[in-house]
C-alpha cells in the first residue's frame, strides 16, 4: 500500500483484529487451525467456502462461532432430497388483503451454512449458485438483494455418497476454498472432551460487524500485487491444464481437465488477504503456494488412470508447487 498512510493503517489494524479473532474462535474451536484461516480469509476477501470433513468434526459449530465472534446474522439451511428452491430463497404468499406479499427464506442473512450441500437435487443447487454469485434472488420475477456481507458456507461429507448429486464443476468453481477438515490430534480430542461435558461452555465475545467487514474487503482489493506473483499464479494455474503448452508430464497423464481463470483471480485474492493477515502490506510467491491448495483441491478433475493408481489431487498440486 505504497503510499496512503490511511491503507497501512487499516492494514496494521485488520492484522491485529485478525489476531485477536482467532484467540476469541480458539475458546470454543480447538485445533483446525487452517480451516479456520481459510474461512476468515474467504469472508474478507468476500468468497465462499467449502467445508469437506466426515461427520462430527464441529463443522456446524465452527461457521456459528464465527458468525457470533464477527456479530452477523447467521442462518443453516440442511440440504435434504426434498427441499425445494422457495424452501431457501422464500416465496410469495396471498396476505389479508389478497396482496401478494414475499417472505424472505434462509438465504437472507450474512452467514449461511449451507449444511450437505450435495444432498439437494440439482434445481435447489441452482437456486443457491444465483445467490452466490449475483448476491440475489428472483422470486416471482422480482429480484431481491440479499444482506452484505453475504456468504456461503456449504459442507460436504465425503464418506456416504449414496443418494448425493454431486455438484458440478461450474458449481463448485464458485467456491473460493475447498477446506478439508481432518481428525483432531490426540491432545486435541482430549481437550474438545474436556470442554464439551464440563458445566460451563465457553463464551465469546464480539469483536467485529459488517461495516467493519466490507471496509476490510474493500481494503484487501486495494492491496497491490508484484508482477511477479500475477505471473506465478496465472502459470500456476496454466500448468493444470492437460494438453497445452504450459502441462507437466503428471498433469498431462493423471488430469481429464485443470483449473479455469477464476482459480487465478481467488489465487491473488487469497495471496492479498492472505499477506494483509499476516501483517505484510503486498503478497509474495510464498502467500499464493500457502492458498494454493485450498483455492486448486476442487478445480482439477482427476482421470481413470490416477484413480487407478491412487494418485490424489493434492500430491499433483504438490508436483506442481
Amino acid at each position: 500500500m505504497t503510499t496512503n498512510t490511511t491503507d497501512v493503517a487499516v492494514a496494521d489494524s485488520l492484522h491485529r483484529d485478525y489476531q485477536l479473532l482467532k484467540k476469541e474462535i480458539g475458546k470454543v474451536i480447538i485445533g483446525q487451525h487452517q480451516v479456520v484461516d481459510a474461512v476468515l480469509m474467504s469472508i474478507f476477501a468476500g468468497g465462499h467456502t467449502l467445508l469437506v470433513g466426515v461427520p462430527g468434526l464441529a463443522k456446524t459449530l465452527l461457521v456459528r462461532t464465527i458468525s457470533e465472534v464477527l456479530d452477523l446474522q447467521f442462518s443453516r439451511i440442511q440440504f435434504t432430497p426434498d427441499l425445494m428452491p422457495g424452501d431457501i430463497t422464500g416465496s410469495e404468499i396471498l396476505d389479508e388483503k389478497r396482496e401478494f406479499k414475499f417472505l424472505r427464506g434462509p438465504l437472507f442473512a450474512n452467514i449461511v451454512l449451507a449444511d450437505e450441500i450435495n444432498r439437494t437435487p440439482p434445481k435447489t443447487q441452482s437456486a443457491l449458485l444465483e445467490a452466490m454469485q449475483e448476491k440475489s434472488v428472483t422470486v416471482g420475477g422480482k429480484v431481491h438483494e440479499l444482506e452484505r456481507p453475504f456468504f456461503v458456507l456449504a459442507t460436504q461429507n465425503p464418506i456416504e455418497q449414496e443418494g448425493t448429486y454431486p455438484l458440478p464443476e461450474a458449481q463448485l468453481d464458485r467456491f473460493m476454498f475447498n477446506a478439508v477438515l481432518d481428525y483432531p490430534t490426540f491432545e486435541e480430542e482430549l481437550q474438545v472432551v474436556k470442554n464439551t461435558t464440563a458445566a460451563a461452555i465457553p463464551q465469546v465475545s464480539k469483536l467485529m460487524n459488517a461495516q467493519q467487514i466490507m471496509h476490510y474487503q474493500q481494503l484487501v482489493r486495494k492491496v497491490p500485487v508484484p508482477d511477479n506473483v500475477l505471473e506465478y499464479a496465472v502459470k500456476l494455474v496454466s500448468k493444470t491444464r492437460p494438453g497445452t503448452a504450459m502441462a507437466t508430464t503428471q498433469v498431462n497423464n493423471y488430469l481429464e481437465f485443470g483449473a479455469g481463470p477464476r482459480a487465478g483471480q481467488y489465487l491473488i485474492l487469497g495471496a492479498k488477504c492472505h499477506a494483509v493477515l499476516n501483517g505484510s502490506y503486498s503478497p509474495d510467491i510464498q502467500n499464493v503456494r500457502a492458498i494454493a491448495k485450498d483455492v486448486l483441491r476442487h478445480r482439477l478433475l482427476k482421470n481413470y488412470k490416477a484413480e487407478a493408481e491412487g494418485i490424489s489431487v493434492e500430491q499433483i498440486i504438490e508436483g506442481l508447487l
